[in-house]
């Protein structure tokens, strides 16, 4: 009896001496500041960055299409000095040679008309020729010229692109929120990789210690006659698969420690523990509502109504382009010239031009109505495909929320699972030790233990890893009641 109780001392002892050192030393790590992490150092949060500034960008250079534009331009110096052919009257033609400087410069202001695509200009010019064979020195400019540039029954950009771009830039920012919350996700996944890595090889090294254990008390009985040779035989045979399975684990867990820092864009030291994460939101996320933010939130949503409008602008576009098209230019203002520079300004006379443009295709093989008939018709296929992604969408949604309710009650019943697993474990133990138990039971127990702890890490995995999916999708926040930004 006293020789038992020694037996039993020891093996608890070693037990309670392996998990206490593996305690000892550890830095830990929850699955929120690993997410910090991935959101602010790795290489996806920088791309998604950097994406949102050049959407940024784009935007503000769309912008600017509706602001006035100031120019300078001229041509300073225009010197030249050559031979130039010049036609006599006689038809006959003569070789002079030149030497002058002719310079220009102006200065003018643009101002595009959204609703009608147009361009009102105002600006004003200067010229000087300087004849260097006879001194000769002239003036010619407009002090002040005001002018509109009208298109008539054309596409209107300007009109479209007011429309359009303002959603282009709002499913940008929305995109950059999805995509943060992607990186959580993903976080997850890289998370619940380590963390049972860290698991196996927590379990692998206590599983050796404890199948060492039982070894040396099998070792004992069998010199007191109370186990067989097969039996010392079967546990040495335990003991050198559970250290093969130790360093298999340990070649699992360096794999998973680097693809997690290399995601995350931080080194994962070896002495860190990741946190199971237990504690679940207690939420209760209600469909509609889930499509509702979704419809709201989500940046396919909002490209849902840019590409019907890109659709119809595209047919605005093809009807411009068939049948009759014409621009209306006119200005007016005053110009002068003269041998000085003040005649320019104090001599000048008004100054008035009107053009019409204009264009009729008399015979285009039917090019013009292939454009429009192509457009019509991609119209009508871009239609059908938004709703058939907004069905997409919002099924998906309710899929992941059932999902999440699934999860939250499969969570219950893994835990618990764990939980009594352990406890029979125990009992297995302590039943072994005693010699009220076979071998192979308490092997069957040890497997049931590991499973079930497994089992509840992989149920923790999809109700996490659904949790952030369906923020991804709805871009909300059901546990704060708020919606989500960066």
């Amino acid at each position: 009896m006293k020789r038992r109780n020694l037996i039993t001392f020891i093996f608890i002892l070693t037990c309670n001496w392996a998990h206490a050192q593996a305690g000892e030393g550890i830095t830990r790590l929850n699955l929120d500041a690993v997410i910090d992490w991935a959101q602010n150092a790795s290489i996806s949060a920088r791309r998604a960055a950097t994406i949102q500034t050049t959407r940024y960008w784009e935007y503000r250079s769309f912008q600017a299409n509706y602001k006035p534009q100031i120019q300078l331009n001229g041509t300073l110096p225009g010197f030249t000095r050559s031979f130039q052919e010049v036609t006599q009257q006689d038809g006959t033609v003569r070789f002079i040679s030149v030497s002058n400087n002719n310079a220009n410069l102006g200065l003018s202001m643009s101002q595009p008309i959204a609703s009608t695509g147009g361009t009102v200009f105002l600006g004003t010019s200067l010229q000087r020729f300087d004849n260097f064979k006879d001194g000769a020195i002239f003036y010619n400019g407009a002090p002040i010229e005001l002018g509109i540039n009208q298109p008539l029954f054309a596409y209107n950009e300007l009109k479209w692109d007011r429309k359009i771009e303002p959603l282009r830039f709002r499913e940008s920012q929305q995109e950059y929120i999805g995509d943060m919350e992607e990186i959580a996700q993903n976080t997850v996944d890289f998370f619940f990789s380590l963390l049972i890595a860290q698991t196996n090889f927590q379990i692998a090294q206590t599983n050796l210690v404890n199948t060492d254990t039982v070894y040396q008390i099998t070792l004992e009985r069998e010199k007191l006659g109370k186990a067989s040779r097969n039996d010392v035989l079967q546990l040495r045979l335990e003991t050198l698969k559970a250290k093969k399975a130790l360093a298999s684990a340990q070649q699992d867990l360096a794999g998973a420690r680097q693809e997690m820092s290399a995601y995350v864009g931080k080194p994962i030291a070896a002495d860190l523990l990741l946190e199971l994460p237990e504690l679940i939101p207690n939420v209760v996320v209600n469909p509609d509502r889930a499509i509702q933010e979704t419809m709201v939130n989500r940046p396919d949503a909002i490209g849902f109504l840019r590409r019907e409008l890109e659709a119809k602008a595209a047919v605005a576009e093809a009807k411009g382009r068939r049948g009759f098209t014409a621009s209306l230019i006119g200005a007016f203002g005053l110009s002068g010239s003269g041998a000085q520079l003040s005649q320019v300004y104090t001599e000048a006379q008004d100054k008035e031009s009107v053009f019409l443009q204009f264009n009729i295709p008399i015979i285009d093989w039917g090019r013009a109505k292939s454009r429009l008939e192509t457009a019509n018709a991609q119209q009508k296929l871009t239609i059908f495909e938004v709703e058939q992604d907004r069905v997409n969408l919002e099924q998906e949604v309710q899929t992941q929320v059932a999902l999440l309710g699934m999860f939250q009650q499969q969570l219950e019943l893994t835990k618990e699972a764990d939980e009594v697993a352990a406890a029979r474990y125990k009992i297995a133990q302590d039943r072994f030790i005693l010699g009220d138990l076979s071998i192979t039971d308490l092997s069957i127990a040890l497997q049931e233990n590991v499973q079930a702890k497994r089992d509840y890490i992989r149920s923790l995995w999809d109700f996490w890893q659904t949790h952030y999916y369906l923020r991804v999708l709805t871009l909300y926040d059901f546990e704060n009641q708020q919606k989500i930004k960066y």
